[in-house]
């Protein structure tokens, strides 16, 4: 009788097994930014390398009076089969909230004449681009906008170190940030959530959120606004909050996912005024030889729930990991095409449907 019984829960946990075999939620993309302008001949690379699909940078879409139309960029994508894994604006979304700073540190991403006029208007000049990419975005159905607010809170506070003072007898530098962010973000929050978009902060030093806290702060203060979401990337948890630490604190946020490594050289000062990348202590590195297992990290993205809230967001089979490549030595092409290939290789894997302990004593 025992070995009967063994015999029929055995036929049925492999008839389970023939009729829903464990599927991969993830797939391989791509990032755009590091890649120039040129929409089509990054689509033909992401598709050369392999990738299921890819993430433009707003400077690709630029065209006509301000950007392409949804339908000549749908065409792109859909002529090479590659999906359209969000909208990276990280560039414009920095700058409109570090303008009133004075910064010069944006201008490389600003239209010469834009760069030349007051901060005001500056700040404006991107708000307004904004809300039309995000109408671009809502015509192409479109959900995830990876990107990072500006120094919101001044350039003293975001070097994470108190000097000089951050308040005083008639002053307290956090307290008018917080006002700061809320106002200066309102529009482009209210506009993101009318059109159902996330706007996936990259947690990230030199922003308005540079660790775990801080962008719970941003997300208290905005009363717990609905667009404000995260794009894990663990390459930038170099100064003290692992990458497991922060992910798991702002779990319930993750709608977007890099996938990045590094090392940091023993000896280097992390912070130092070194403008060349292959001397600085934080080196970005290929998927493979960094300080990351990038295997935990997708367990992990797992684990709190990305995937499944990604695709039940966007109605895709497969949530992205979006290979960004930085390195300081290797080939640019060369680096994102690697990862792409480490990502297919090894991180679609079919994800476990239950416990490894369901069928132990069956």
């Amino acid at each position: 009788m025992v070995c009967l019984a063994h015999q029929k829960i055995q036929t049925k946990t492999d008839r389970m097994k023939k009729t829903n075999p464990p599927q991969p939620v993830f797939c391989s993309s791509v990032e755009g930014a590091q890649h120039g302008g040129d929409l089509n001949a990054f689509l033909d690379f992401a598709i050369a390398s392999g990738a299921d699909g890819a993430q433009p940078s707003n400077y690709m879409l630029n065209g006509g009076k301000l950007f392409k139309s949804a339908k000549e960029i749908r065409a792109a994508f859909d002529s090479r089969g590659l999906k359209l894994h969000g909208i990276s604006a990280h560039c414009p979304f920095w700058v409109h909230t570090s303008a009133w700073t004075g910064t010069k540190s944006g201008n490389p991403f600003i239209a010469p004449d834009v760069a030349k006029l007051p901060a005001n208007k500056i700040e404006k000049w991107h708000e307004n681009y904004l809300l039309k990419l995000m109408d671009l975005m809502a015509e192409l159905d479109v959900k995830i906008m990876p990107m990072f607010w500006g120094v919101a809170f001044g350039w003293e506070l975001a070097t994470g170190y108190p000097w000089g003072f951050w308040a005083g007898g008639d002053f307290d530098l956090l307290e008018e940030g917080k006002e700061r962010f809320v106002k200066k973000t309102a529009k482009l929050r209210k506009h993101a959530n009318e059109l159902g978009i996330k706007l996936c902060h990259e947690i990230h030093p030199g922003t308005a959120a540079m660790c775990a806290d801080d962008f719970k702060m941003l997300v208290d203060i905005c009363d717990g606004d609905k667009c404000l979401g995260v794009n894990a990337d663990p390459s930038h948890c170099w100064e003290g909050e692992s990458w497991e630490k922060r992910f798991l604190a702002v779990g319930d946020r993750i709608w977007a996912a890099h996938i990045k490594n590094f090392v940091i050289r023993p000896g280097f000062p992390l912070r130092a005024m070194q403008p060349a990348w292959p001397k600085r202590a934080m080196q970005f590195t290929d998927l493979g030889s960094g300080e990351i297992n990038m295997f935990r990290y997708a367990e992990l993205l797992l684990h709190v729930g990305y995937a499944q809230r990604y695709m039940a967001l966007t109605g895709a089979k497969r949530a992205p990991l979006v290979v960004e490549a930085e390195s300081a030595h290797q080939d640019l092409k060369h680096c994102s095409a690697d990862g792409i290939r480490f990502v297919k290789n090894n991180l679609c894997f079919p994800v476990a449907a239950g416990s490894f302990e369901d069928n132990m004593g069956a």
